[in-house]
């Protein structure tokens, strides 16, 4: 049996079939963007670090890090050299976060108002001006395995880790002043060193001058003019083994707060240490001992710096000509605390 159908038929079944499609296409759309929205709200991790060029961090009490990528170093707050160590942790944890477990529905309301109070804000920035990921890091978990994390317009906080890693990673974050920076004293290439001069102002006759006359050729002679120049052969390769002294020497702490900074640096030091290089930019550090009685004196029996007590010498306050005041390490520095002798046969 034939039927046939009107033309106004047909037009109510093409109406019907877009709407239906119609009301697909929203059905769909929709759950593309709830979709969309559920994976922004639990993506943490940004993968490609490399493509990271700032950082800025926000604490409640108002205190504020900026991390910028200049070349191939970082810098803390537009000014100071980031201490890479510190970089590490920081690019690792926007890595490799990533969500543990969602909190119960119960202790949802506690978290939130944890993160409110005492959160800290991260903004994350590639090229542009807008930052690529912001979220809030909140309080550690009971047993510090995990860490309150909530992305920025999204009212879901989740518990997250970095997997393979236990601890709080907030603590990466909450670095403050000093302890973002790079704790660099020296940091030299030796082929490239023009000059050291080393003075003991309290032990006139272990102090020099050391000047590159060459590739391979450099001219030691005595710091003052009254100590005799010493008549033994030159020691072959001892200007070498010194300068490479100076290709990496860093400090234990900054001591940038302490009381006895403008005290220390009324006193004479024990040894002032000057590097120039071949740019010309000199570099100069006055050490003193963390002793009562700062008249140390060296020990060639034992090749260290002890006191006349008999304590060796562990630590001394470093005062860098960029203005930081700073505590190194003997065990580090020894290696370029030497005297004019040291360049010389025996």
């Amino acid at each position: 049996m034939n039927v046939k159908i009107n033309r106004s038929t047909w037009l109510l079944i093409a109406f019907f079939g877009l709407g239906v499609a119609a009301l697909a296409y929203v059905y769909l759309n929709k759950e593309d963007a709830l979709m969309r929205g559920l994976k922004a709200e639990r993506n943490f991790g940004v993968k490609n670090v490399a493509q990271i060029r700032k950082i800025f961090i926000a604490q409640r009490d108002g205190e504020t890090t900026l991390l910028e990528k200049r070349g191939a170093d970082w810098l803390y707050n537009s000014k100071f050299k980031a201490r890479p160590n510190a970089i590490e942790n920081v690019l690792d944890a926007i890595a490799r976060v990533e969500i543990d477990h969602i909190p119960p529905k119960a202790a949802v309301s506690n978290i939130v108002k944890n993160l409110a109070g005492e959160g800290i804000k991260v903004e994350i920035y590639a090229s542009g001006e807008k930052p690529i990921k912001t979220y809030y890091i909140g309080g550690g978990t009971a047993d510090e395995r995990g860490t309150y994390m909530i992305m920025e317009g999204f009212d879901q906080p989740f518990v997250c880790h970095i997997p393979g890693w236990e601890g709080n990673l907030r603590y990466r974050f909450t670095l403050r002043g000093d302890d973002w920076r790079d704790k660099t004293v020296f940091a030299e290439n030796p082929e490239a060193i023009q000059s050291v001069s080393i003075e003991y102002p309290k032990q006139k006759n272990r102090s020099f001058k050391l000047e590159r006359k060459g590739s391979n050729r450099f001219e030691i002679k005595p710091f003052y003019a009254i100590t005799p120049a010493i008549q033994a052969p030159y020691r072959e390769g001892s200007a070498e083994a010194f300068l490479i002294g100076f290709e990496s020497l860093g400090a234990e702490a900054f001591e940038n707060s302490t009381p006895a900074k403008d005290s220390v640096r009324q006193i004479i030091p024990f040894s002032i240490i000057k590097v120039t290089n071949q740019q010309g930019k000199t570099t100069q550090v006055k050490l003193f001992p963390i002793f009562p009685d700062l008249d140390v004196f060296f020990e060639p029996k034992t090749g260290k710096w002890i006191s006349p007590n008999g304590a060796t010498v562990e630590r001394y306050f470093a005062d860098h000509n960029s203005g930081d005041f700073m505590l190194v390490q003997d065990r580090v520095f020894r290696k370029v605390l030497r005297g004019y002798d040291f360049f010389f046969g025996r």
